[in-house]
């Protein structure tokens, strides 16, 4: 018979001891933080219009994507409407949206389901959800549905790695990222990771936050995604790379992953990092062309849907 576990014999979490400890990196300092990320955005004019979205007529077996902005985006099949990630805010906390939302959200068509790839403030954004008009389902990492209950969901879906829930013709998978789910300090419970999406013959991948790691090959041998949504931004300094990619990793785990198509995501809409803004799409279509793979590349403008 197992014993129970003292709470003598259980280890203390670790308080944090600088403001470098509140993130998985510990790369930064009050000082760089607000200079390069809040300063910075501050300075620059928000930009980008919000599109008038004219949605395809589709036929069986096409999907059509649009993208949002940052990580957020609405898949429409001709009897499903699916949103990733939704994310119409232009602040978050100190942190300036600096182009806006590619639609308005009273723009989107009634939504099937939602998929939340993890609890972070940028992906699970609350605001945004509550505005939804009362999706059905919400698909999350197990741990997260409490922050879920209030939001307008019917149903609330909590999946483990390589677990799966299906309805009608549908079906999501729950797929395993480098990245970490926790949304405060003191709930590193949450889990995180990214869905491989079903329907009508497709499978459309969203990595959610990741860092490059060997996964990515398991996920395309496991699950086969045609059309891979893969991060390209807050990749510098270096030390970001341990939860974010750059386009040269986006390559990279989109070659592993064996899709067909490459649509990125996860740049120009909030300052999260070092580099330019306009430096991750410049950089990808730079090794997309090096390593002939511009006819697979595909880079979407906001708010307009593009029918795969």
């Amino acid at each position: 018979m197992n014993k129970p576990v003292s709470p003598r014999n259980v280890a203390r979490r670790k308080l944090p001891r600088s403001f470098k400890d509140l993130t998985p990196a510990k790369h930064f300092n009050p000082a760089t933080f607000f200079r390069e990320l809040v300063w910075k955005a501050l300075l620059t004019p928000r930009h980008g219009e919000q599109q008038q979205p004219v949605f395809p007529k589709l036929k069986t077996g096409e999907v059509a994507i649009t993208w949002i902005g940052h990580a957020s985006f609405l898949i429409q099949f001709t009897d499903l409407n699916v949103l990733i990630d939704p994310n119409f805010a232009n602040w978050l906390f100190l942190l300036k949206r600096i182009k806006r939302a590619g639609l308005k959200i009273e723009d989107l068509p009634p939504i099937d389901v939602v998929l939340l790839t993890h609890a972070h403030f940028d992906h699970f954004h609350k605001p945004t959800l509550r505005r939804l008009p009362h999706p059905k389902i919400g698909v999350m990492p197990r741990g997260v549905a409490d922050l879920a209950h209030d939001l307008g969901f019917a149903r609330v879906i909590e999946l483990d790695h390589w677990e799966s829930f299906a309805q009608k013709e549908w079906k999501v998978t729950f797929t395993p990222s480098n990245h970490w789910g926790a949304r405060t300090l003191h709930d590193g419970h949450r889990g995180y990771g990214g869905f491989v999406l079903e329907h009508q013959g497709r499978k459309i991948y969203h990595a959610g936050d990741s860092a490059y790691f060997d996964g990515f090959k398991e996920i395309g041998q496991k699950l086969a995604p045609e059309i891979a949504l893969l991060p390209i931004g807050a990749y510098h300094p270096a030390s970001f790379r341990h939860v974010h990619m750059g386009p040269d990793e986006a390559v990279r785990a989109f070659k592993e992953l064996g899709a067909r198509r490459l649509v990125p995501m996860h740049y120009g809409t909030f300052k999260l990092s070092f580099e330019d803004l306009e430096e991750p799409p410049r950089w990808l279509r730079e090794i997309a062309e090096q390593e002939k793979l511009t006819h697979q590349l595909h880079i979407l403008e906001e708010g307009v849907p593009v029918v795969f």
